[in-house]
């Protein structure tokens, strides 16, 4: 397996890559009721050493002040009708409406960027015209719970490194990991590999990265770019959210087959967890057993979805809204086409 540490270049183009220019570049952030924390968000965006030719904020009809205080940021903002949201059409039509940029940077609403450099260490290593898409560093919220913090601290480490389409068969399904709170893709690659589905229950991302690497792009994890993103899941929030990726797997089954599956990582994950509690926390590690239950439960039952009353699949899941809208097929093949959502 080869993972090195990201420098802006693959081996033997270090020339070529510092001569490049830094491509321009755009921030899009789906939004809803972004909250108090909304400031925060505004504010370190604001504190960036690289700005962004473009910010676009995609809202979903929020009720509070959110659309209103990124324009008065001087930011962009398109606001879509609350029922027509998906995670991965909702971001195709932010590609599309970007026309104009070389880099599309996906954040979400909660996560931070926590340092002034961290765009620009995310965005340079597009310099390299190889590379596809590239996603940051995850760090614990500040006040985050010890299971919680375990969870960003195993699976974004300290280590940079790249996946390379020609060996991303000894990643297994790490391959085509990215994530979408923070990861920024090459446009024209993104959308001449076919962009996001359009009805995706979640994983846009590890979609969009799938199709990048069958189509000969590179992807690149960079932990010198950070924000501060991580959730404190209850235990059924956790069943609810493996329930979904489960979803996933059973309506994009062409992914495992063509990467493989998770080979160890879960069992890895559980020791790890459990040498990390008994230094800082042991009083959680029954919780934390629970926690591991209930991912195995939903991700099996997720993966047998087919075999579940709709109605039971709608109570089993955390994004009710996939539910609402009409079942496509279950895809063997991934479809290379553009998808847009109504605007409101």
């Amino acid at each position: 397996m080869q993972a090195e540490v990201l420098a802006g270049e693959l081996p033997g183009q270090a020339s070529k890559t510092i001569e490049a220019a830094i491509p321009s570049f755009a921030v899009i952030v789906p939004t809803l009721n972004a909250g108090p924390a909304w400031t925060t968000w505004l504010a370190a965006l604001a504190q960036q050493d690289l700005r962004p030719q473009r910010v676009l904020v995609i809202d979903s009809s929020s009720d509070d002040d959110t659309v209103a205080q990124a324009r008065a940021a001087g930011h962009e903002a398109h606001v879509i009708a609350r029922s027509t949201f998906n995670h991965g059409a909702t971001r195709q039509l932010a590609a599309h409406l970007m026309h104009d940029v070389d880099v599309l940077v996906y954040m979400t609403q909660d996560a931070i960027l926590a340092s002034p450099d961290a765009l620009r260490m995310l965005v340079c290593g597009f310099r390299d015209r190889t590379l596809g898409a590239a996603f940051g560093r995850q760090l614990p919220r500040l006040n985050a719970a010890p299971i919680e913090a375990h969870a960003r601290l195993f699976n974004y480490p300290a280590s940079s490194h790249r996946v390379l389409a020609s060996e991303a068969k000894n990643w297994g399904i790490k391959a085509p990991f990215l994530s979408n709170s923070f990861a920024a893709y090459r446009r024209e690659a993104l959308l001449g590999v076919g962009g996001f589905p359009s009805h995706t229950i979640q994983s846009e991302d590890m979609f969009a990265g799938a199709r990048l690497l069958q189509g000969g792009w590179n992807l690149a994890y960079v932990a010198e770019s950070p924000v501060y993103h991580s959730h404190d899941y209850d235990v059924r929030q956790e069943f609810q959210r493996y329930f979904d990726i489960g979803v996933f797997h059973s309506n994009e089954p062409w992914i495992r087959d063509s990467f493989g599956r998770a080979r160890g990582e879960g069992l890895k994950f559980v020791r790890s967890e459990m040498h990390h509690l008994l230094r800082n926390s042991p009083a959680q590690i029954p919780a934390a057993c629970m926690h591991t239950v209930a991912k195995v439960l939903g991700f099996a039952l997720g993966l047998r979805q087919q075999r579940l009353p709709r109605a039971l699949r709608r109570r089993l899941s955390m994004q009710k809204y996939f539910w609402d809208a009409p079942a496509p097929e279950p895809a063997t093949e991934p479809q290379a086409e553009m998808h847009h959502v109504r605007s409101a």
